[in-house]
C-alpha cells in the first residue's frame, strides 16, 4: 500500500461536508423543524421528515412547487431551477428559486418553507405507489435432505 496524498474534491462533490450556506440553512429553517441535508448531483437535497422540500445548487436555495403555491413564485417573478443537458439548457419547474428575504425574517422562513414541504407532501401523495416485482429467479434447488423429511410425512 502507498501513501497517496488526498485528492481534492470539488464544491458540492460526494463525501464532501456541505457549504457553509448549506450548513446555515438549519437556522434559516429552524422555525419549520429538523431538517436534513444530503449531497446529491452536485449540491444538496434538503429533508424535513424524510420529505425533500428543497434543492441548494451553487449556494442557491430552490423550494418545491406545485399548482397550489406556483402563483406565489410567479408574483416575485422566482426562476425555476435550471442547469445545462448535453450542452442544452433545462429547467426543473418543481423547484423554483427562495425569496431571498427569508434568510432574514424567520416568519417568512416558515411560511415558505412550510408552504414548500406541503408541496413536497402533495406530490409525494399523488405518485402512484410502488410496484414491487415478483421474483423472477428460477427457485432453489431441493436439498436431498428436503426430500427425505418430505418423504417420511407422506404417508405410505
Amino acid at each position: 500500500m502507498t501513501d497517496r496524498p488526498a485528492r481534492s474534491r470539488p464544491p458540492g462533490a460526494p463525501g464532501r461536508s456541505p457549504s457553509l450556506f448549506v450548513q446555515n440553512l438549519h437556522e434559516v429553517l429552524a422555525p419549520l423543524g429538523r431538517i436534513e441535508a444530503r449531497a446529491m448531483f452536485g449540491g444538496h437535497g434538503i429533508y424535513h421528515e424524510g420529505v425533500m422540500l428543497a434543492l441548494v445548487v451553487r449556494d442557491t436555495l430552490y423550494l418545491k412547487v406545485d399548482t397550489q403555491t406556483q402563483a406565489d413564485f410567479d408574483a416575485l417573478q422566482l426562476p425555476p431551477f435550471s442547469y445545462q443537458r448535453q450542452g442544452a439548457p433545462a429547467t426543473i419547474p418543481s423547484f423554483r428559486q427562495a425569496p431571498e428575504g427569508i434568510f432574514d425574517d424567520a416568519e417568512m422562513a416558515l411560511a415558505w418553507g412550510r408552504s414548500a414541504y406541503e408541496a413536497a407532501l402533495r406530490a409525494q401523495r399523488a405518485r402512484p405507489p410502488r410496484v414491487r416485482r415478483p421474483n423472477t429467479a428460477a427457485p432453489r434447488a431441493v436439498k436431498a435432505t428436503d426430500q427425505r423429511s418430505a418423504a417420511r410425512k407422506t404417508p405410505r
